[in-house]
């Protein structure tokens, strides 16, 4: 990961945040514009060459710019969030698409040299919503040059928290002028972050590297699940490792970053759990799609949908595969079941201790099951389940 080399602290971090700090607050924009820039194109060539991380970097602005075409209010937005759409599913989700049962002759339309854009699923979810906020007239009043800078801000370009203009801007225009208290506080973040990843992270490592069909075969029957077990916190540990530096890293710059974590696994139900893991995937997911196609404002047989087609979403934003489908229809399945519990038998104001412990054990290992098809394809998934089960 980009995050925990040198080059990102020495060659990008640190150079850019003094520039941002030093230069006039109308320079501040063309700080992070140019860093974002140079940042994108050098940690692409180990991708696919300079070139072609030049290209990309061309197509996403060239996407921005289309998303600045418009008027407030204008039907054209829907020309901005498809363009950024297609160009996902080109790189991500093409050759998953083709070579799907079904699709064609075998390898027919296979993309040979395919490759993922540095931050690709990041860029377009932003790109949406800055066009749809756009269309609703939710963010206008930014010249191109912040628009620009929000969506090229390097510590967030990566692994997110994902970002919404109207967050981004007033720290831009008036960004923290206390240096030393935000150096403090942005390197304290840092380093927890760098411990996270290095400490624990790749310890559980491990354990989560024997997820494979021989090593389940040739364990013992409970071995797995303490493997599956294991990722789920190695998982947990990266990501919020990762979000714990891009916040740190924003706050050099004077930049508040909003978390994106909140003590996930101490929650007593499926819809908690998702309210505090990558909570900014979360709310995008609730803002533009789950409430688009009708949210909570229907039929009990209509919300089951919502929920579904959301998470299935959700699933297919983490990974181009079979099982992360199955990832977002065993959350999705999950959190209509615990919709439909809840109509029938209303929580109370105050639940006992021992609803709220049973709520926390069910919630746990059923997120803890559901890791099983985001590390492995879907049929070795359930050969763990079908071990752990002793058969």
């Amino acid at each position: 990961m980009i995050f925990n080399t040198l080059s990102y602290f020495l060659l990008f971090l640190v150079p850019a945040s003094l520039a941002f700090r030093l230069v006039r607050i109308d320079w501040k924009p063309v700080v992070i514009v140019v860093s974002g820039s140079a940042f994108f194109i050098y940690f692409s060539y180990a991708v696919a060459g300079g070139a072609v991380g030049a290209l990309c970097l061309g197509i996403f602005l060239w996407e921005a710019a289309i998303s600045r075409l418009y008027r407030a209010g204008s039907r054209w937005f829907l020309f901005g969030v498809w363009v950024a759409v297609l160009a996902l599913v080109g790189f991500k989700y093409w050759n998953f698409l083709v070579d799907l049962p079904g699709a064609g002759r075998p390898g027919s339309w296979h993309w040979a040299g395919a490759f993922l854009p540095l931050g690709i699923s990041f860029f377009t979810f932003e790109f949406i919503h800055y066009a749809v906020d756009r269309h609703r007239g939710a963010a206008t009043g930014e010249s191109f040059l912040e628009y620009l800078a929000f969506i090229l801000f390097f510590p967030t370009m990566v692994a997110g928290p994902i970002k919404r203009i109207q967050d981004f801007l007033p720290a831009l225009r008036q960004p923290s002028p206390d240096w030393w208290q935000d150096w403090e506080r942005g390197v304290s973040r840092i380093l927890s972050g760098l411990a996270k990843k290095f400490v624990l992270a790749d310890f559980l490592t491990s354990f989560s590297q024997h997820l494979n069909r021989e090593d389940i075969l040739a364990a013992d029957r409970w071995a797995p699940l303490l493997w599956l077990m294991a990722f789920g916190f190695q998982i947990y540990f990266d990501f919020s490792a990762y979000t714990d530096i891009a916040i740190g890293s924003s706050r050099l710059f004077g930049l508040a970053v909003k978390e994106n974590f909140d003590w996930p696994y101490l929650r007593t139900n499926l819809s908690e759990f998702w309210r505090h893991w990558h909570m900014s995937l979360t709310r995008w997911l609730t803002d533009y799609v789950y409430i688009p196609l009708g949210g909570s404002r229907a039929s009990p047989a209509r919300v089951a949908i919502h929920l579904l087609v959301t998470m299935r979403v959700s699933g297919l934003w983490h990974g181009a595969g079979l099982n992360f489908l199955a990832w977002g229809l065993w959350h999705g399945a999950g959190l209509v079941v615990l919709r439909t519990w809840t109509a029938v038998f209303p929580a109370t104001v105050s639940p006992s201790r021992t609803r709220a412990a049973a709520g926390w054990a069910l919630t746990f290992l059923y997120v803890q099951a559901g890791w099983a098809f985001f590390v492995m394809d879907v049929p070795t998934a359930l050969l763990l389940f079908r071990r752990c089960a002793g058969s």
